[in-house]
């Protein structure tokens, strides 16, 4: 046969497998995933562990709040149901029944005092809580050239008006005590080209909105101006003597004047209009005040008389009690007043009864020789709106004060509270709105005349603040 077919002998080959080659490879991976199982199951067996336990108990909680859910029947469920929303319509309404009593009482509250307040009854009791202030905290303003002679406080209480015997009116800031605008006076014969007062400004008021400011001078003229500004805006003329009282009907733009012609008449700012003139007194106005009724309060100086005017009636109402003359008057509320005389004496009055309800004769003491002692004049009075608190002011002396009294239970007598001492003519004072401070507008000479001079005395204001026992308690709490 040929050696083709014929199987030829030796040892047999042996072929080596590279590292590198498929099988290889194959060995590696199939390790490397053997040893992933490994890290996996030992890590799949620690969770399985403790997922066991945990799933153990949210199993039982699941189940035992299903078994209790399974235990309660439908007609129970809607039964509890039904009594949290009952419960929770009940919280409710007691809520909004308790929000509308609360804002009930509030409202009844605030008509009650307006309706007192119409009557002339409301008397908020502030005096009892007042306490003197340092001499250390009391201001003055000095800017006047000559005695301060009228002042106006603005309703937020934050700025002053004032004006003085120099023909010039000022408008302060309360907070800072700077001056922010004055409006010049002028000579004497400039009055056509001059832009304010060429005579004394004896008299201001300002609106309670804010919005005029009017002020008298000796000069029979009234000007209007724009309080936020003091820009000039009407001049009135028509009384035949020097306008030495001016007010605002409050929550209107209506002007009452009184002047030493003994008239009193009536204006609309708004309109730029003269209404009316009411005459009655005997004698120089040297006073006037109103309220928020259609009506004003006067003294008439010399004439010793006190008059309420009603302004739609056509009528006025004539009280008698002072022996001198009666130089101040101011409005405590819709029925009660205050008056001062030159015989020393300060007074309550009702517009109900002819005679002063309480008198305190010589309320600022006797000056002079031993049998020859005569009272200080009152030359200022002023009243915090409907409260129990007034103050006054004396003439020029070393020892002048300005007294602050407490009204007593129907206003049936007054009450020295403290006095603050200033040296000059207290020739106006004004309470503040909010009862916070009291401005006293002091000169070297009384505001109606030259009758002697105090060389000693500043021209300015004088801000007196008026602090009260309960803010006293507070403010040692805040500190402690």
């Amino acid at each position: 046969m040929s050696s083709f077919f014929i199987k030829k002998k030796g040892p047999p080959k042996v072929f080596k497998k590279n590292e590198n080659s498929a099988g290889s490879k194959r060995k590696v991976r199939n390790t490397g995933n053997k040893l992933k199982k490994k890290r996996n199951s030992k890590h799949n067996e620690e969770i399985s562990s403790d997922s066991e336990t945990e799933g153990l108990s949210l199993h039982r909680k699941r189940r035992a709040n299903f078994d209790e859910e399974f235990d309660e029947t439908p007609q129970e469920k809607k039964l509890r149901l039904a009594k949290l929303y009952l419960d929770q319509l009940r919280d409710e309404e007691e809520k909004k029944a308790e929000e509308e009593s609360f804002e009930m009482d509030l409202i009844a509250g605030r008509l009650q005092e307006e309706v007192l307040e119409q009557k002339g009854q409301l008397q908020r009791m502030v005096a009892k809580d007042l306490l003197p202030p340092d001499v250390s905290e009391i201001r003055l303003l000095r800017g006047h050239k000559l005695p301060v002679t009228c002042l106006a406080i603005s309703p937020d209480d934050q700025h002053v008006f004032s004006a003085s015997k120099d023909c010039s009116i000022i408008k302060w800031d309360v907070e800072s005590g700077k001056r922010l605008h004055t409006i010049a006076g002028g000579r004497k014969g400039t009055e056509d080209r001059h832009v304010g007062h060429t005579a004394h400004v004896l008299c201001m008021s300002i609106s309670s909105d804010g919005k005029y400011l009017a002020t008298g001078d000796m000069n029979k003229l009234i000007m209007i101006w724009e309080a936020a500004t003091c820009k000039h805006l009407y001049k009135f003329t028509g009384h035949r003597g020097p306008v030495s009282g001016l007010s605002f009907r409050r929550g209107t733009h209506d002007l009452y004047s009184a002047s030493h012609d003994r008239s009193i008449k009536v204006w609309n700012v708004d309109e730029n209009a003269y209404v009316e003139t009411l005459f009655g007194h005997q004698d120089v106005i040297t006073g006037l005040d109103s309220g928020s009724r259609e009506r004003c309060v006067t003294a008439g100086g010399r004439d010793r008389t006190v008059r309420v005017w009603k302004i739609a009636e056509e009528s006025q109402l004539v009280f008698h009690g002072h022996e001198g003359s009666i130089d101040c008057i101011q409005l405590i509320n819709e029925e009660h007043m205050i008056t001062g005389a030159n015989d020393g004496s300060v007074s309550l009055w009702s517009v109900n009864k002819k005679k002063p309800l309480s008198m305190v004769k010589a309320a600022h003491g006797l000056h002079g020789d031993s049998g020859l002692e005569q009272p200080y004049w009152v030359a200022a009075v002023a009243a915090l709106q409907n409260s129990d608190t007034v103050a006054s002011g004396t003439n020029g002396s070393h020892n002048s004060k300005v007294q602050l009294w407490k009204c007593g239970q129907g206003f049936r007598h007054l009450e020295p509270l403290f006095s603050v001492p200033v040296i000059g003519f207290v020739n106006s004072l004004k309470f503040s709105s909010s009862g916070k401070f009291l401005v006293a507008g002091v000169g070297q000479e009384h505001r109606l005349g030259r009758w002697w001079r105090l060389k000693e005395a500043k021209n300015g204001l004088y801000i007196i603040p008026l602090k009260r026992r309960q803010e006293e308690v507070n403010g040692e709490k805040n500190g402690e």
